[in-house]
């Protein structure tokens, strides 16, 4: 796929690695400068480094999605040295492995730390970004949340909530954005085989155990996607040809949430 993205500057947070970091690729590869937002810059600039050996322009910059403050002195960044700010993907989030208990056993802190992250990290940069995006007349938003922001999963109250309330809040930007040309849109991606989920997808030997073989059956397709898969909808989104797209969900899923039902 490939679409026109000459001169646009893009932030992409939560860039370093998995999604994030193909999203960025798919951006550079299309004439994107890329700014990848992170708190982890030593991986940023590994993926950078990549960008750049393809002839993509890409900055490095860190921070914590979950401090407004960081959030918006980074951002203020990407003008300086950019130019500006024409796009933003709001990739990065965290869920937790351990820790999964009912909603009356749940930690405090892991709630909080989830929120903060997949929720409040969306608000921040959105919030940081969007006067860039009037001033230019137009813009593109891309928030990434989940199929578990759609159905609901045991023991991951938090993740859940949070993934929710990033698709109803895609659809209350799209509302307000429309009248200045800022397109806002969500990805619900379902089971990613990304170096974080990796370790669950896999056994040991490199076959797949017999829990990820209960998790792939409930997909039609059988398989868990590929991290470039996502970037491919979120180029999409941000393509020139998807421009009376807004307030949309695009469920990435395998057809995980079409209804699919196992033989008995």
């Amino acid at each position: 796929m490939q679409v026109d993205l000459r001169a646009r500057v893009a932030i992409v947070t939560g860039a370093a690695q998995g999604i994030g970091q193909a999203i960025a690729i798919q951006l550079a590869a299309n004439g994107a400068h890329v700014a990848i937002l992170d708190i982890d810059v030593e991986k940023a600039q590994e993926t950078a480094g990549q960008l750049r050996a393809a002839g993509g322009k890409c900055l490095v910059l860190h921070a914590d999605v979950s401090s407004a403050a960081q959030v918006a002195e980074a951002v203020e960044g990407v003008v300086r040295q950019l130019g500006g700010i024409d796009i933003l993907v709001n990739n990065a989030g965290i869920n937790l492995a351990s820790g999964r208990e009912p909603i009356h056993r749940y930690a405090e802190a892991d709630w909080s730390r989830i929120l903060r992250v997949d929720l409040d990290g969306v608000f921040y940069s959105s919030k940081a970004v969007i006067p860039h995006l009037i001033s230019r007349g137009a813009g593109r938003i891309v928030n990434i949340a989940s199929v578990l922001g759609l159905v609901p999963a045991r023991l991951q109250s938090a993740f859940v909530a949070a993934k929710a309330g990033v698709i109803n809040l895609t659809k209350s930007m799209a509302l307000e954005l429309a009248p200045h040309n800022i397109l806002v849109n969500a990805i619900a991606p379902g089971s990613t085989l990304t170096p974080v989920t990796e370790r669950f997808i896999y056994a040991p030997d490199g076959t797949y155990s017999d829990k990820t073989q209960s998790l792939l059956s409930h997909i039609p397709l059988g398989r868990p996607a590929q991290p470039r898969e996502i970037a491919s909808a979120a180029l999409f989104l941000v393509a020139p040809e998807a421009s009376y797209i807004t307030g949309s969900t695009l469920t990435v899923d395998g057809g995980w949430t079409a209804g699919y039902i196992r033989d008995w």
